[in-house]
């Protein structure tokens, strides 16, 4: 069992910037590690997603403005978000995956509110 804590959500203007963290409680080195956004009434979208050792990959609504990263010595993964929308409001969850053996992992956070209003 692999727990994952998000932190980093707030409120920020549009045009601004936040870095959300999610931290493992063990290793993710084997983990696909993934960050997903839901807004009230709609349903939890993929945001962003780093294999490993792999190259990351965005929704077309985030590319070039957020980076997904992983620092599996610390077992943390990173949503670094430059230039806000209001439209990125939301409740930000961390996932881990992985298949070992033909078991399919899957892990959630519990979530963090991220606020894009001037």
């Amino acid at each position: 069992q692999v727990q994952l804590r998000e932190s980093g959500g707030d409120t920020a203007q549009p045009g601004g910037s936040l870095t959300l963290s999610c931290a493992a409680t063990k290793k993710i080195d084997i983990y696909k590690m993934s960050w997903y956004r839901q807004a009230p009434g709609n349903q939890r979208d993929l945001v962003a997603t780093i294999p490993s050792g792999g190259m990351p990959d965005y929704a077309d609504s985030v590319r070039g403005r957020f980076t997904i990263s992983r620092d599996d010595a610390r077992n943390t993964v990173y949503l670094q978000m430059n230039n806000l929308k209001p439209e990125d409001t939301a409740v930000y969850f961390c996932n881990a995956k992985a298949t070992i053996l033909r078991l399919n992992l899957d892990y959630w956070g519990q979530g963090t509110q991220v606020t894009v209003s001037s």
